[in-house]
């Protein structure tokens, strides 16, 4: 029996994925072998040394210290391309709320109520609220991931041309994108071409700033800016100055910031990317099979920190999985640890990722050496950690 603790609500779809006879659900994280989260903020949290395992459901994982838990062998789990629906959405709507001035069009009518002869004041005051069409206008998307292939194509749909970049793009999204959409090869082409630009990228050292003092000077003026990604892709200071000088026309973010909160062109919404009942229930049932997989079969699959390494399992088998460092050696001392103690190894996988490595074995049978075996095993440099997954 398995206890998964949630740190926020979990949808009961999700839930649902976690049959009653494995998994018990429970409040107490530090008596958890697994842990279910969507927002809540982990850094300062105590690891307790039965969690293995943590699936955020959802795309980020920036409320997750993942140096920690990779160096406490914690597998970290995403859910990419569950909300990338709901994002994509969301997206769309925010390119037609800075072209069009919606969003102050409709509070200056709400500020018409009490006032007479309202018809004559809107016929008289709609002007100052005129917006280009987005039709045959140039859309510049960076990253071009689960979210950022359904932007693009949905755009070119919407009549807009269309143009990508994303060093790493992968064979997936390859397959997936319109082939209207042109491919090119820099930040720098996407800022001097489009009329809009959309950010996608995830949040690394590579990619804080994305959009800066530099790439916005290359923009068109009158450019319109969104950021539907994470704080920190953009810098803030180079776009309240590019507002100020007409650069850049409109800055849409999904995340309310300091500096930008009540700026005049700036919309800020509360992080409603992936804020639909559709997508909580995705992300959550894709977080709880990451879990189920991972706990009941050893098999890692979308982890952020982790290889992806999957080995089909036969009933019957027993299996043991193994974190390590990805160095030269560790796979030959383990096989001759099991050796040493007879067992047959009736088959294996190791995949590595950077510095860190995971290694699956399954065996007819553990026999009565499970105690020895994690004893010889812990034992050996370079391993962060053992679990017996199955002894029969």
């Amino acid at each position: 029996m398995y206890n998964i603790a949630t740190l926020n609500a979990i949808s009961a779809k999700g839930l649902t994925q976690l049959p009653e006879e494995d998994f018990k659900i429970i409040d107490d994280a530090q008596q958890a072998d697994g842990i279910l989260v969507r927002s809540a903020d982990m850094h300062s949290m105590e690891m307790p040394e039965s969690l293995m395992a943590i699936a955020r459901a959802g795309a980020g994982t920036n409320n997750i210290p993942i140096d920690k838990c990779t160096e406490e062998g914690i597998v970290v789990f995403n859910t990419p391309g569950a909300n990338a629906n709901a994002v994509k959405e969301l997206v769309i709507a925010a390119l037609l709320l800075s072209s069009r001035k919606i969003v102050e069009a409709a509070d200056w009518a709400q500020a018409l109520k009490g006032q007479e002869n309202i018809d004559k004041l809107v016929e008289s005051g709609k002007k100052q609220f005129i917006g280009p069409e987005i039709m045959g206008k140039k859309l510049g998307v960076l990253g071009l991931g689960a979210i950022g292939v359904l932007v693009a194509n949905a755009a070119v749909s919407l009549g807009m041309e269309v143009m990508g970049y994303d060093p790493y793009l992968s064979v997936k999204s390859a397959w997936s994108i319109s082939s209207e959409v042109e491919l090119v090869e820099s930040v720098e082409e996407i800022a001097a071409k489009c009329d809009y630009i959309t950010v996608h990228v995830p949040l690394l050292d590579s990619t804080r700033n994305i959009i800066n003092e530099k790439i916005i000077s290359l923009m068109k003026d009158g450019t319109r800016l969104l950021n539907f990604a994470r704080p920190g892709l953009v810098d803030n200071k180079a776009v309240l100055a590019a507002l100020k000088t007409g650069k850049l026309a409109k800055y849409m973010a999904d995340f309310p910031e300091e500096e930008i909160l009540g700026v005049e062109n700036v919309i800020t919404l509360p992080h409603l990317g992936a804020s639909t009942p559709e997508s909580e229930e995705n992300c959550a049932e894709m977080a709880a099979k990451e879990l189920k997989h991972f706990l009941m079969y050893g098999n890692i699959k979308n982890s952020v920190n982790f290889p992806t390494c999957v080995a089909p399992y036969t009933p019957g088998k027993a299996r043991i999985a193994i974190a390590h460092k990805n160095v030269p050696n560790v796979v030959g001392s383990l096989t001759a640890i099991f050796s040493k103690e007879n067992l047959n190894i009736d088959g294996m996988i190791n995949k590595s990722r950077g510095g860190i490595a995971y290694s699956i074995f399954d065996f007819d049978s553990l026999y009565d050496k499970k105690d020895k075996i994690i004893k010889d095993v812990m034992e050996l440099d370079n391993i962060i950690k053992i679990r017996i997954v199955r002894e029969k």
